[in-house]
């Protein structure tokens, strides 16, 4: 893929264990093969978790493995006004709405007998739009993403996969967007943006043409080539990897320490044990 720029985007709130090993390192080789770019960009929008250890870690973890990227490297918590931009453009959409339920609300809304089992989307149980209507004006509440309202101007969305899993183009409808996505959250109310909106507006700030990442974020693609649409931001390609598990199948997590590479490099092994590790 000519110009190819790709990009590495880890959250400060833990250390790099096998499974960021892989991520990155599949990153890196896909943008040397292609004689592209690769970035590093730190995803610290959640403050409270994010903290100045583990961020220098993932610095010397990446370059024990070997890896080099543009300075300074992007950091969300720093992106404020950029979001906030974002936002303003959805409203004047008319796409979103401010919504006050708290999680408990939202389950109790789910657990009524007449809505049958909850559909479980990117961002967990689908939101069932308690606060949709409410016109709600509490500048401090979520602001939720009008899935209907939403795909009603963009039809349906789609992207490019080029990774081994699933490959070739993948198209998302309008009844598929609201039934098994729903309203998804664009920002919370304790840090201002969400996980979605903010990953759409820094891919397309940073130039990135190949989104490499866990096959475990391929619904969420749909929610992030629905936001590059109604923004007129570029779609990317993306290239979902598969994911490193533990003996018992089950993907790895921050809290898995015993899978740090701090432990690893302590115990001695090298960069070309990690990639043996993880099947590189």
């Amino acid at each position: 893929m000519a110009g190819l720029i790709t990009r590495f985007a880890p959250s400060p709130t833990g250390p790099l264990h096998l499974g960021h090993a892989f991520s990155a390192l599949t990153a890196w080789d896909l943008a040397k093969a292609a004689r592209g770019q690769f970035l590093l960009r730190i995803e610290d929008i959640d403050t409270a978790r994010s903290k100045p250890a583990f961020d220098a870690q993932i610095h010397d973890d990446l370059h024990w493995l070997s890896l080099s990227w543009p300075e300074p490297v992007m950091r969300q918590s720093e992106r404020r006004t950029a979001y906030d931009a974002a936002l303003a453009q959805l409203e004047a959409l008319g796409v979103t709405y401010r919504c006050t339920c708290t999680r408990g609300d939202i389950r109790t809304a789910l657990a009524a007998p007449q809505e049958g089992a909850p559909l479980i989307g990117p961002d967990g149980p689908i939101y069932p739009g308690t606060c949709r209507h409410a016109g709600h004006d509490n500048p401090a509440a979520t602001i939720r993403l009008d899935m209907a309202r939403a795909t009603a101007l963009t039809g349906s969305v789609g992207f490019t996969e080029t990774g081994p899993l699933r490959p070739g183009p993948h198209q998302f409808a309008p009844d598929f967007l609201t039934t098994h996505v729903g309203d998804i959250v664009l920002a919370r109310r304790d840090i201002g943006t969400s996980y979605h909106l903010a990953v759409t507006v820094d891919d397309a700030a940073q130039g990135v043409t190949l989104v490499t990442r866990g096959a475990d974020l391929f619904d969420a693609t749909a929610v992030h080539a629905l936001l590059q649409r109604l923004l007129a931001l570029p779609t990317p390609a993306y290239h979902h990897h598969r994911l490193i598990r533990d003996e018992t199948g089950k993907r790895l997590a921050k809290r898995d320490d015993s899978r740090a590479l701090s432990l690893y490099r302590a115990e001695g092994a090298s960069p070309t044990d990690i990639r043996r590790m993880v099947g590189l």
